[in-house]
């Protein structure tokens, strides 16, 4: 399954400063893993310690949030995936 993931600023300078990247993916996980391997300095950014998706890494397929959906939740072909890290201020 390909996707194209759109990366916010915030992440793109682990990304080689790629605002989307194409990639084969069937769910999620295999996505975070796509991501990790081609950028590595990525990688802490998308899961913790224990695997699981980062608590403030929000996730939307075709503008729906999909964080909090089945994790198996399962891509379709040309599915637009958008990674965005929550940003706490105050």
């Amino acid at each position: 399954m390909s996707v194209t993931v759109s990366i916010p600023s915030a992440f793109r300078r682990h990304t080689e400063g790629l605002d989307h990247f194409d990639a084969s993916a069937a769910n999620i996980n295999e996505l975070l893993d796509v991501l990790g391997n081609r950028f590595p300095e990525l990688k802490p950014h998308l899961r913790d310690e224990q695997g699981n998706v980062r608590r403030f890494l929000n996730i939307y397929v075709n503008d729906e949030d999909i964080r909090f959906l089945d994790k198996d939740y399962k891509f379709a072909e040309g599915d637009d995936v958008t990674l965005v890290p929550s940003i706490a201020g105050g």
